[in-house]
């Protein structure tokens, strides 16, 4: 199923946890939390201002996006946990180093 969002709302696939502590402690899937980062599959293009002229997202499919923890609604599509969220509700976009597609520190 495609499933294109409207308005300025964003579809994320959430970033899986790390399955291990610091410390080496393997936590199980109960205990986990869950990541407050992901990736953009879908956007809508964008919300209308009072003229009626469209403002296009500051995201785009495909950046890596920090957003709260209580924010957005959950869904399943095609079997997919995800999580569709207003953009006025992300926090940021991650910086990817070009070199080695790994998140900036």
């Amino acid at each position: 199923m495609k499933f294109r969002p409207l308005h300025d709302r964003v579809v994320i696939r959430r970033s899986e946890g790390d399955p291990v502590s610091e410390d080496g402690i393997i936590i199980p899937d109960t205990a986990k939390e869950k990541p407050q980062q992901g990736e953009v599959v879908a956007h809508g293009p964008g919300q209308r201002d009072e003229s009626g002229k469209l403002v296009p997202l500051d995201v785009q499919t495909g950046d890596l996006v920090l957003f709260g923890k209580w924010s957005g609604t959950e869904v399943k599509i095609d079997g997919e946990d995800l999580l569709i969220i207003k953009e006025a509700d992300l926090l940021g976009v991650v910086e990817r180093t070009a070199a080695t597609g790994k998140q900036a520190a």
